[in-house]
């Protein structure tokens, strides 16, 4: 019977650039600059690496396809290199292929890298999805948006939850005040600035109910994650991070295909959370877990994951919002960096980008010193989702400070 990778992986460095409009940074500099970081951290050198795992979501930074682009790029020795695209989980799918590898013992060492430069491609505001996705025939969707998509799982929410429009837009609101005043913190943010919940409420609209400030930014920048087995971790580091569970799911489209799915919560996320509780031994996740870095796209993305991870009870997301239980000081912190919304989103790199924020939290190393938590943690969870609602992949990462 599997039995998981519990215990089985530990990440001993990790790196991350700055995320944001990084018009001065060539996709090779964002790859190099977090793969320096990731082994200066680890203590090893590139001829240590056993294999790589390359997350790129965008062609533009994947000249060829294939891993030829990161071997070139890092001058990585004749290892093997695999490209993995996974929508929106792309960065999680190249840290799992690394753990799954070092699990199996077909590796020592691997690398885990993914980034994206997505603002040299013109991604941005309402792109059509159809397009995007190779899906042009889907005429059950048409012209379909990222912001639209959401926009409709948020008036759904409030519907079936007897939240009127003004109270909705409240919470939503209040998700993102929280991570504008988490990223202004954060210096490798791309979005460094605190709003007021007035301009968050009152901000142009981009599909109803979501305004500017409910969507995350388009980014460019790049994460990376060295993992070797956890029998070996403490060789290299008195502070290893073990990988607890990782879990990944893929719906088979039900929810577009016919009515079976509410509109509001997210069945894969909720199968790959039950998954990776089960993996990690995790029975009350609401009073084990002690941070969270979820897929917050768009500020009612992070409410309906917070609920669909069981974290908040169905319907009751907004109590904790509004409660503080998610704030930084709170009872279970979310997005501590920024989030999406506001550390940004390159796609290939925002799993790994997850993973970072947990992993120095949880060994007390989060840079500046005012953005370390203030408190004892065992276990930080990540999320990432992607594709369509209603047949979204879903991740779920669980990593302890303890073995």
């Amino acid at each position: 019977m599997a039995n998981g990778i519990k215990d089985k992986v530990a990440i001993i460095g990790m790196g991350c650039t700055r995320f944001g409009e990084l018009w001065d940074k060539s996709e090779e500099d964002l790859v190099v600059d977090a793969y320096k970081e990731a082994i200066e951290d680890a203590g090893i050198e590139t001829k240590d690496i056993d294999a790589a795992w390359f997350g790129s979501a965008f062609d533009e930074i994947n000249v060829g396809k294939g891993g030829t682009p990161l071997a070139k790029m890092l001058k990585l020795p004749n290892i093997p290199v695999t490209r993995v695209e996974n929508y929106c989980t792309s960065g999680t799918e190249a840290i799992r292929g690394a753990a799954y590898a070092v699990a199996s013992g077909a590796c020592d060492i691997a690398l885990a890298l993914g980034a994206e430069k997505l603002k040299d491609t013109g991604y941005g505001g309402l792109p059509d999805f159809n397009t995007q996705l190779g899906v042009e025939n889907m005429f059950y969707l048409p012209n379909l948006t990222a912001p639209g998509m959401f926009a409709m799982v948020a008036n759904a929410y409030f519907e079936k939850y007897g939240l009127t429009s003004e109270e909705g837009k409240k919470v939503l609101s209040r998700i993102s005040w929280k991570s504008h005043k988490n990223g202004a913190l954060n210096p490798r943010a791309h979005i460094r600035r605190e709003m007021s919940m007035e301009q968050l409420f009152n901000a142009p609209i981009i599909a109803w109910p979501l305004g500017l400030f409910d969507c995350c930014g388009v980014s460019d920048g790049g994460a990376a994650a060295i993992v070797v087995s956890a029998e070996k971790a403490k060789e290299f580091r008195a502070d290893p991070i073990y990988i607890k569970a990782l879990q990944l799911s893929l719906t088979p489209g039900r929810g577009y295909g016919h009515q079976s799915w509410n509109g509001v919560h997210l069945e894969s996320t909720r199968i790959a959370g039950e998954a990776a509780y089960k993996e990690a031994g995790i029975t009350k996740p609401r009073e084990e877990i002690d941070l969270m870095e979820v897929h917050d796209c768009f500020s009612i993305s992070e409410l309906v994951t917070t609920e669909s991870l069981q974290i908040s009870p169905l319907g009751k997301g907004r109590d904790d919002v509004e409660s503080g239980f998610y704030d930084f000081d709170g009872k279970i912190p979310c997005q501590p960096d920024g989030g999406l919304k506001c550390f940004g989103h390159p796609i290939a790199a925002s799993g790994i980008r997850m993973v970072y924020e947990i992993y120095k939290q949880l060994q007390g190393k989060a840079e500046p010193e005012v953005r370390q938590l203030k408190k004892d943690m065992r276990l930080g969870l990540t999320h990432n989702h992607g594709g369509i609602c209603g047949g979204l992949v879903a991740s779920v990462g669980i990593f302890g400070s303890e073995k």
